[in-house]
């Protein structure tokens, strides 16, 4: 069995683009960018950016164009597609992710809201389900935690 499998967290980076396929059907396309912290060989603390493109097809696409704006946080589950196509003599390609299940991210001003792409059961819950009562935010250590500091 293979598999092909994407899950991203990251920010918009520019506003959803709303199109109707020949068919009828909804697609948005959009960019994710998602980033890294590492420590390279010298032990400076690093940051790496990667810019995705993602597509989304039907409601899921319609309710992504709807809510989500440049910078908002998006979670995305999906699959890897390259495309190809020749445009003035040369064989162009462009990787995509393609959407099939999504869920917004927290805005910072308050609960996160429900998404529509959640799986079957999950409708209706936010990002605070999970235990968060609305009170004060969890502070997590800016510094980068060392795996022999974990006591188990």
């Amino acid at each position: 069995m293979y598999l092909n499998k994407v899950f991203l967290y990251g920010n918009l980076t520019r506003d959803p683009e709303l199109k109707a396929l020949p068919s009828g059907q909804q697609m948005a396309s959009f960019g994710l960018a998602t980033n890294r912290s590492y420590k390279d060989k010298n032990g400076q603390k690093q940051e790496a950016t990667e810019f995705h493109n993602i597509v989304a097809f039907g409601r899921p696409a319609e309710v992504i164009a709807q809510y989500m704006k440049k910078g908002r946080p998006l979670y995305v589950e999906g699959r890897i597609q390259t495309r190809s196509w020749e445009s003035e003599g040369q064989k162009k390609y462009r990787t995509e992710v393609i959407v099939e299940n999504f869920q917004f991210g927290d805005s910072g001003r308050g609960p996160a809201s429900p998404a529509s792409g959640l799986p079957k059961g999950n409708e209706g819950q936010s990002a605070d389900a999970a235990g968060n009562d609305g009170g004060e935010a969890i502070k997590y250590p800016d510094e980068e935690i060392n795996p022999e500091d974990i006591p188990f």
